[in-house]
C-alpha cells in the first residue's frame, strides 16, 4: 500500500470520527429537548388537577384518584400511605385534634396557589413553577417552587415538589419530606 493511499485512508478515519461524534451530540440533544418537553407538559397537566383540588392536607380519595396518572408510584405511595396516618390519627384523637398536614401540601403557601405557570425545565428534569395566591384583597403573593419529573415506563410524571417560598410559616425542604415526617409522627402517636 502507498503513503499517499495510507494518508487518505487515515484522512477517512478522522472525518468518519468526527462525522460519528457528530451524529451522537445531535442525537443526544434531540432526545434531551424532547425529554424536556416531555417533562414540562406532566408538570402543566399536574398543576392543571392541582388547581382543581381542595388546598388543604391530603388528597381524598377522589383527589388521589385524580392524580394517579400524574405521579409516579413512589409520590402516589407517600400520598396514599400520609392518607392513612391521617385517618389513624383521626381515630386516636376522635377528632379532637387538627390533621396532621393543614393548609396546602402542593406549594410553599399555606393558602395553596391561585395560578401556576410550568417555566423551563432543566437538568434531571427539575420544572420551575411560578405560583400565585391572590385572593382579590390584598397584593398578590408570588414564589417559585421546583416540580422534580422522572420518564417511567408509563412516561413522565411528578416524583416530588421542592418548596421555594422564603417566609416563616410556609413548606420547608420537599412534598416527599413532609408526607414521610406525616407518617412517622402518625406511627409513633398510635404505638
Amino acid at each position: 500500500m502507498s503513503k499517499r493511499f495510507g494518508a487518505l485512508l487515515a484522512d477517512c478515519g478522522r472525518w468518519l470520527g468526527v462525522a460519528a461524534v457528530v451524529v451522537i451530540a445531535a442525537s443526544a440533544s434531540a432526545c434531551a429537548s424532547a425529554g424536556s418537553g416531555g417533562a414540562q407538559k406532566a408538570a402543566k397537566d399536574f398543576y392543571a388537577a392541582y388547581a382543581t383540588l381542595p388546598k388543604g392536607g391530603v388528597p381524598d380519595a377522589a383527589g388521589l384518584a385524580k392524580l394517579d396518572s400524574l405521579i409516579t408510584p413512589a409520590l402516589a405511595s407517600l400520598l396514599a400511605a400520609a392518607a392513612k396516618a391521617e385517618d389513624a390519627h383521626a381515630k386516636a384523637t376522635k377528632n379532637e385534634e387538627p390533621p396532621l398536614i393543614e393548609g396546602d401540601l402542593f406549594s410553599s403557601l399555606f393558602e395553596g396557589a391561585s395560578a401556576a405557570s410550568v417555566g423551563a425545565c432543566k437538568g434531571d428534569a427539575q420544572c420551575a413553577i411560578s405560583l400565585t395566591y391572590d385572593d382579590g384583597k390584598e397584593k398578590p403573593v408570588t414564589w417559585t417552587d421546583t416540580a422534580v419529573v422522572v420518564s417511567t415506563d408509563k412516561g413522565w410524571r411528578v416524583d416530588d415538589i421542592a418548596y421555594g417560598g422564603t417566609w416563616d410559616f410556609g413548606n420547608k425542604g420537599k412534598l416527599s419530606d413532609t408526607l414521610k415526617a406525616v407518617v412517622a409522627e402518625s406511627a409513633a402517636s398510635t404505638k
